[in-house]
This record gives C-alpha cells, sequence and structure tokens, in this order.
C-alpha cells in the first residue's frame, strides 16, 4: 500500500446539524452548567475532514481546541530525514490540543484524517472562557493531560523497551483509553500499515504480530480493520499469555 496522501482543508463553512448530538460521545459536556454548554454549542465549528487531509499543521498559529464527532485521526511529524513518527490516534468522544492553546505555541504537530471524519473546533475565546468559569472542566483538563502524559511515558518505554509483539498489542491498547477516546468502539477500520505507523513497526512486521494476537484471541483480524476481543488481556500482553499458557493441560 502507499503511503497516505495528503491534502490541505481550508473549509470553515460551520455545518447544519444538531448541536447536542456533536457532544454525544464528549466526556467533559455533561460537566458543563447549562448556560456554560449553551455557549460552547453556539461558538463551536463543525467541519468535514476527508481521509488524508489535515486537521492542522505543524507551525500553524493554536486558536482552536478540537473534537472527533466521528471518525479516525493521527497525530504525527515527520523528520528532516522524511520519516514519520506517529505521537497518537484520535476516535469518537477523543478531544486534543489543549498543551498548545495553553502554552499559546505554535503546533508542534500535524493531524490528519485517516477516514473521513467530523471534527468540532471550539475557539481559543470559548475555551478561555471555560477555563475562568468552570470548575468541572478545569476538573477534566487536569485529568486528561494526566493521562495524556501517562500515555506518552508509556510510548517511551514501548519503543525502548519491549519487543514488536508487544509495542504492536499495547499501542493498540492505547488507542482504547477510556479518557481520551470515550466514544470508541471495539472495532476500528484501521490498515496494518497504519497499525505500523502507530507502533513504529512495518507493515509486515505489525500483520505478523496481529497474527499472533488474534491466535492468542486478544483481537480478531477483519476486512480493513480489528476487533478487540480481550482489551484487558492486550494490555497486559505477553504476560496474559503466559498465564494462559500455564494453565493449560500437558499434552
Amino acid at each position: 500500500m502507499n503511503q497516505l496522501s495528503v491534502v490541505r482543508c481550508t473549509n470553515m463553512t460551520k455545518q447544519i446539524g444538531d448541536p447536542k448530538e456533536r457532544f454525544s460521545k464528549t466526556m467533559w459536556a455533561s460537566m458543563l452548567a447549562p448556560e456554560h454548554m449553551q455557549k460552547v454549542e453556539d461558538e463551536v465549528v463543525e467541519r468535514f475532514i476527508p481521509a488524508g487531509g489535515y486537521v492542522c499543521r505543524k507551525g500553524d498559529a493554536v486558536e482552536y481546541w478540537m473534537g472527533v464527532v466521528e471518525g479516525f485521526l493521527k497525530m504525527s511529524s515527520i523528520s528532516p530525514d522524511g520519516k514519520t513518527v506517529t505521537f497518537s490516534c484520535m476516535l469518537a468522544g477523543g478531544w486534543f490540543g489543549e498543551g498548545s492553546l495553553l502554552k499559546t505555541e505554535l503546533r508542534r504537530y500535524d493531524v490528519v484524517a485517516l477516514r473521513d471524519t467530523r471534527v468540532v473546533y471550539m475557539p481559543r475565546s470559548t475555551f478561555t472562557y471555560l477555563l475562568d468559569n468552570s470548575i468541572p472542566f478545569n476538573r477534566f483538563l487536569l485529568h486528561q493531560l494526566n493521562e495524556r502524559l501517562g500515555m506518552f511515558i508509556s510510548l517511551v518505554e514501548y519503543d525502548r523497551m519491549l519487543d514488536p509483539d508487544t509495542r504492536v498489542a499495547r499501542c493498540l491498547a492505547a488507542m482504547f483509553n477510556s479518557y481520551l477516546n470515550p466514544g470508541s468502539s471495539m472495532q476500528v477500520q484501521i490498515s496494518q500499515e497504519e497499525i505500523g505507523y502507530i507502533s513504529s513497526v512495518s507493515r509486515q512486521r505489525a500483520n505478523q504480530a496481529l497474527q499472533l494476537l488474534e491466535k492468542k484471541k486478544l483481537l480478531s483480524v477483519d476486512y480493513g480493520g480489528i476487533t478487540i476481543l480481550d482489551l484487558d488481556g492486550l494490555r497486559r500482553f505477553p504476560e496474559e499469555s503466559a498465564d494462559v499458557s500455564a494453565k493449560e493441560p500437558p499434552v
């Protein structure tokens, strides 16, 4: 498979639809006071990003906090020698970019749609208003930043200390963080090449790892995607596999 082609999206048109439906999978929405949530609904902009389109670009001025209504995004950067490094994936209900907004710095990564995706953009002024006026929103952000920090620390550990099979298992499990991606389904459309990107392995090596994980009944490989069968098992792999093998009677 060729590397994902990328197009720039500049459509800033506010789409017509049920405003509440945009936040149905968003954890913090139910925490806000009614008047705060109304302000959010009035001021956000929803955009459709086609597969391969940029949601935002490295080096852009940061003016929005962004959330996924439905679809699949990849946060990544390209090194000077052309190597793509994937930091994270965002699924339905996930919001990102709060760190760059809080630091008022230029964006340090690209976000690309791996599937056709609906994205909600919250203006900086709305984000700042919630920071100044909503204790529940501040509490949510503290938890989100803590979860994201823990995820990135784990990814460094996976890259430096784990074998490729375990790295694929743990990176897949990290996609289903209930705080960072609260609306994600256990079935996700993702190619083996994309799994290789998020796990820092080749497509061929990702394929081998998926075959092993499927044999261990931790996931099933579907046409164009995967279904997670045992999320806790993926998080514990290979310890879980060793425990299962130990319980099997000798031949």
